[in-house]
């Protein structure tokens, strides 16, 4: 792994994990591990009250990135006023896949499933697997959009119920 990869992030950025969605980087440190000494980013998850300890040569590999550009935020925005996509498929695959989007830290990938699960006042009641994943998907969505515009997670997530809202309309 070149050098140029692992100082791509340093303490203070926010970085995007796959499983846990926005974090920031408190410092990097170096950590015995079986005799060896390797390099680890430690990485906060403020709301989960969680730290994770990252091999930095690793990140690049865990799928580890930098917080997505205004550009894809916007284009994660445009992704919610689509039609919903609902395949015909049995629950628990569904479920499976919405679970694989919202784990691959992929912006567009999280919008769809938040738009796929999303539901108005009006429509058919949501089971309790359908709103778990909706609203682990709108966390991560919103904590990005967050980040990105430098919002706090309320004013995210009244940006992003807007568009849900005037998208239903």
């Amino acid at each position: 792994m070149s050098k140029t990869k692992k100082n791509e992030f340093r303490p203070d950025d926010f970085v995007v994990y796959p499983a846990h969605g926005v974090g920031r980087i408190v410092s990097i440190e170096e950590q015995q591990v079986a005799g060896l000494t390797l390099e680890m980013f430690v990485i906060s998850f403020e709301k989960d009250k969680m730290t994770l300890r990252v091999p930095t040569a690793r990140a690049a590999e865990i799928g580890m990135r930098s917080l997505a550009s205004p550009d894809l935020v916007d284009k994660a925005m445009e992704t919610l006023k689509g039609k919903a996509r609902v395949k015909r498929a049995m629950w628990s695959r569904r479920a499976q896949e919405y679970e694989q989007k919202i784990n691959s830290g992929d912006l567009l990938s999280i919008a769809e499933v938040v738009r796929d699960l999303h539901r108005s006042d009006d429509q058919r009641e949501q089971s309790y697997s359908e709103r778990q994943l909706y609203e682990a998907a709108l966390d991560r969505l919103t904590r990005e959009v967050a980040a990105v515009s430098g919002i706090d997670a309320g004013g995210a997530q009244k940006k992003v119920e807007a568009v849900l809202t005037a998208r239903a309309a």
